[in-house]
């Protein structure tokens, strides 16, 4: 397995014997210097690692300071005692401004009685307030009245920082059920980084469950850091484009980059960040996130403003919408930051004028489909039967995945794991199979399509944007399969005008909380994967359940997925929403987004005392009944191309031709954009009778140049700026073009 080597720290093995190299102090005009920070130590501290905010090559230091004043209005407007985050916001605003007041003393032991339930039940996302905790005792300070917070509170947060489990094969109490998610990629940096963070704060301390010292748990966390920037790097987001959970890599990682001392670990932070950015500048539209999704939720998928505006707000300003409003952890740990800064090219990425195209891979291909064998190959060394594996692959989804269901036994029984509340499910198909391994493996190559709805793999990512639509999708993924949080495509304007399709696994829920729809529902994930192919503004998404009631007559009964697929087009969202020739068209200023089905549609109305309306009054739900197979067309346009009218006469004037045979369909139609577009459940996408590949993708390609994938070298470069990350040799370097 390759790693970030160990020659990171050797301070004399690179550059200058690990000397710093800082350009000009202003925000870099033509031909200055750009900022180089060589790998290494050579004394150096965690500040001098990274560049000086108004380096050059990184964002301009006095509009980024605008930009956190904004945000912390918003987010210290009311003061909220129960919440850590805006504890938080309070405290950051309080640093940077000694004219800041609030009631610090509101914040009490009483105050927080929620908080430390999550705790004293050994509840899931518990990693997530630890992390909020290493925050609030490096914020509260007690430098002045506004950072004193009670001694009694800050006691409390240091007894949870040393009375958690970091890790899932930690001790585990015999009086306590653990439910907390350990290995997916958010959680995986998370737990590293309160595991850390925490121990370099209490280098001294004896942690409850392990026996170790802070010193010790900072120690055994430290590579393993150190390894997930690494495959990052590598392999990019196994959650790719995640509007919920990039955010809680940027929370971690801001983190490290703010709080740890020691300067490789600070700088392999900052660098992955920047990774983090260059993901979200290369899908930034008007704002917001407009993307494929590896895990999302119908309530990000719905909302005007999903989970990570906030950020986006701050770090890109590309929008007139205002912040939301409150606390946000993301944005808190951005602002609080003395030492990270937006390299600069990826903010032109983000607000770059016609864009143009984005191609993207994300993680790493395994088939569970594939024929049962005794020795199945791992890709890059990731061995199946390793247990030091094990976070890797389960980071990935793969629990139902037969390759890894030795290991995955043998690790669930040592540790207690099956034993948690959101295990249940996973325990009782265990039962199922009598807990025999040879069984289990049969059982899960035959109903790979359903039951490894977690599994990520790998995703070719596509996404167009102009100034004013965006269509994104990932390209032939897991055809016809089942996923729990997949978001396979997207047509945007902004952040309220947006339109995608699904096909539903359960009923639409009652109420307005969308919170429990976590996994396969109605808007959230897919019963089965749609076939999707683009080109440029021009998207075909074929759906074709690759299972069915016979495929296993149990799982049927679990997931009975609905006989029709549909269409998110919140009507009311738009400013003209057109029906003609079987095409729903929507327009929303200068922005245009084209629909049509091969199913005939109709809106479907629900009664706002029973079904969530999400704040609109005019039906959003284009229902496609007659079967889960179905082929929907997208085709985005704008001003540039002349009027709405023209562009719904362009569209409507060439009707899709779609045929349906036993092996699936055949899809022909004259995009007004594109010319010639073909497709097919098994016949390759082609645009004018050339085949377009929708596979193997670099790691990543824009207008900022191509990096391949597995490579740790990105050398990317806009009009104005320039940033160099080289994983390898652990330098970030950022310049004026």
């Amino acid at each position: 397995m390759q790693q970030i080597p160990r020659r990171w720290f050797l301070a004399g093995s690179v550059g200058l014997a690990g000397a710093v190299l800082l350009g000009c102090s202003d925000s870099g005009g033509e031909g200055a210097s750009p900022t180089t920070l060589p790998g290494g130590g050579g004394g150096a501290t965690a500040t001098d690692a990274l560049a000086a905010p108004g380096s050059p090559g990184f964002v301009d230091e006095a509009a980024w300071q605008a930009r956190i004043d904004r945000y912390l209005a918003a987010a210290t407007a009311e003061a909220d005692p129960a919440s850590i985050a805006s504890i938080n916001a309070q405290l950051v605003a309080a640093h940077r401004d000694p004219d800041h007041t609030w009631d610090p003393s509101q914040v009490s032991v009483e105050s927080l009685a929620d908080t430390w339930v999550k705790f004293d039940e050994w509840k899931d996302t518990r990693d997530f307030t630890l992390m909020y905790f290493l925050w609030t005792l490096a914020l509260a300070d007690g430098s002045s009245e506004a950072t004193t917070l009670d001694p009694a509170v800050l006691d409390e947060m240091k007894r949870r920082l040393l009375g958690n489990r970091y890790r899932y094969d930690d001790p585990y109490p015999a009086d306590v059920v653990d439910d907390q998610w350990y290995w997916s990629e958010n959680h995986l940096i998370i737990g590293l980084t309160n595991e850390y963070v925490g121990g370099q704060r209490f280098p001294d301390e004896t942690y409850a469950i392990t026996g170790l010292t802070g010193a010790e748990h900072a120690e055994r966390s430290r590579q393993r850091i150190l390894d997930w920037v690494d495959e990052r790097a590598r392999f990019g987001f196994f959650e790719w484009h995640s509007h919920v959970y990039m955010k809680k890599n940027v929370e971690p990682l801001a983190t490290l980059v703010e709080l740890a001392d020691d300067p490789e670990v600070a700088r392999a932070a900052a660098m992955a960040l920047d990774l983090c950015v260059l993901d979200m500048a290369a899908h930034c539209h008007q704002g917001s996130y407009t993307a494929s999704m590896g895990r999302t939720y119908a309530k990000d998928k719905t909302e005007t403003r999903e989970s990570t505006f906030d950020v986006f707000k701050l770090v890109f300003d590309d929008t007139a919408y205002e912040h939301r409003g409150g606390a946000d952890a993301g944005c808190n740990h951005l602002a609080g930051a003395t030492r990270y800064r937006p390299p600069q090219a990826l903010i032109d990425l983000a607000t770059a004028a016609d864009p143009g195209v984005v191609r993207e891979r994300h993680g790493l291909f395994v088939d569970g489909t594939d024929p049962v064998t005794d020795d199945p190959e791992a890709p890059y060394g990731y061995d199946f039967d390793d247990p030091e594996n094990l976070p890797f692959w389960w980071s990935q989804g793969a629990v139902g995945m037969w390759q890894v269901a030795d290991m995955s036994l043998a690790e669930a029984e040592e540790h207690r794991i099956f034993e948690a509340p959101q295990m249940a499910e996973i325990n009782a198909l265990v039962a199922l199979n009598d807990g025999d391994p040879e069984k289990i493996k049969a059982w899960e190559q035959a109903n790979h399509a359903i039951i490894n709805f977690g599994q990520l793999r790998e995703a070719n990512t596509y996404a167009f944007r102009s100034d004013h639509v965006s269509l994104a999708s990932v390209l032939d993924h897991r055809f016809g399969q089942m996923r729990d949080q997949i978001h396979a495509w997207q047509a945007a304007v902004d952040p309220e005008a947006f339109v995608f399709t699904t096909h539903p696994l359960t009923d639409l829920p009652e109420g307005e909380d969308w919170r429990g729809d976590d996994k396969p529902g109605y808007w959230t994930g897919e019963a089965s994967i749609p076939r999707s192919a683009q080109h440029e503004r021009t998207g075909i998404h074929i759906y074709q359940p690759a299972w069915d009631e016979t495929t296993d007559e149990l799982l049927w009964t679990v997931f009975p997925y609905r006989d029709f697929t549909h269409a998110f087009v919140p009507q009311e969202r738009f400013d003209e929403v057109v029906e003609q020739d079987g095409w729903t068209f929507a327009r929303k200023g200068d922005g245009w987004i084209a629909l049509w089905s091969w199913r005939p549609t109709a809106w479907r109305t629900y009664d706002p005392a029973i079904h969530p309306m999400i704040g609109m009054t005019q039906p959003y739900d284009l229902v496609a009944e007659g079967g889960p197979d179905n082929v929907w067309i997208v085709e985005v346009g704008d001003a540039t191309q002349g009027t709405f009218e023209e562009f719904v006469a362009a569209v409507a004037g060439a009707a899709p031709s779609v045929e349906r045979d036993d092996e699936g369909f055949s899809v022909a139609w004259t995009s007004p954009s594109s010319g010639e577009v073909a497709f097919g459940s098994t016949a390759p996408f082609t645009v004018d009778g050339e085949q377009v590949d929708q596979a193997d993708h670099p790691r990543h390609e824009s207008l900022l140049g191509t990096v391949g994938f597995d490579e740790t070298t990105f050398e990317l470069a806009s009009d104005q700026a320039t940033l160099a990350l080289d994983f390898a040799a652990g330098t970030r370097t950022a310049g004026t073009a």
